[in-house]
């Protein structure tokens, strides 16, 4: 596999893919993007007031617009935000350039993680009863990943040496 592509996490909020990436981009010696934080500060706001004031299409645009401008990058690894993967234009480029790993936790983790969370837009629209829903839609674009890392029981460390030893 070419150790120069980019390495993309993808996954549902709240499975950890910003602590993996910063992991694992520091053990690879690699820059680390996040996306959801790159729009934060573009914007100078968070991503619960992006969808309030400016709404989710504008947010999606600016997704889009900044997860491509990253994937151009090489050696990187790239956090992608939860519904990024669903988009075509990201998803076709991240499977053609890119090595990606879909982050995999229990639904029930994923929803204990984001119960008490209010910056998570997503959540607020739906309610936390509701996310296996959201969880069961984006469940067949994420299974397009080439490898899927269930993370269950598994320590940081554990998961960044799974992801290295498949690159």
């Amino acid at each position: 596999m070419n150790s120069k592509k980019n390495l993309v996490l993808l996954g549902m909020m709240g499975v950890g893919k910003t602590k993996i990436g910063k992991f694992v981009a520091k053990k690879l010696n690699r820059k680390f993007f996040d996306i959801d934080r790159i729009i934060e500060e573009k914007n100078n706001m968070k991503i619960v007031d992006i969808f309030a004031t400016k709404g989710e299409t504008f947010f999606r645009s600016e997704e889009e617009l900044i997860s491509l401008e990253c994937l151009k990058k090489n050696n990187s690894v790239i956090s992608l935000g939860g519904g990024s993967f669903v988009n075509d234009k990201i998803r076709d480029k991240v499977l053609t350039s890119s090595v990606s790993f879909w982050i995999v936790v229990k639904n029930e983790v994923i929803k204990n993680r984001l119960k008490n969370n209010k910056n998570r837009p997503l959540v607020n629209k739906y309610g936390i009863k509701n996310i296996d829903e959201l969880i069961k839609q984006r469940k067949k674009y994420y299974a397009q990943a080439d490898f899927m890392i269930n993370c269950e029981k598994l320590t940081l460390k554990e998961i960044s040496d799974k992801i290295i030893k498949l690159i």
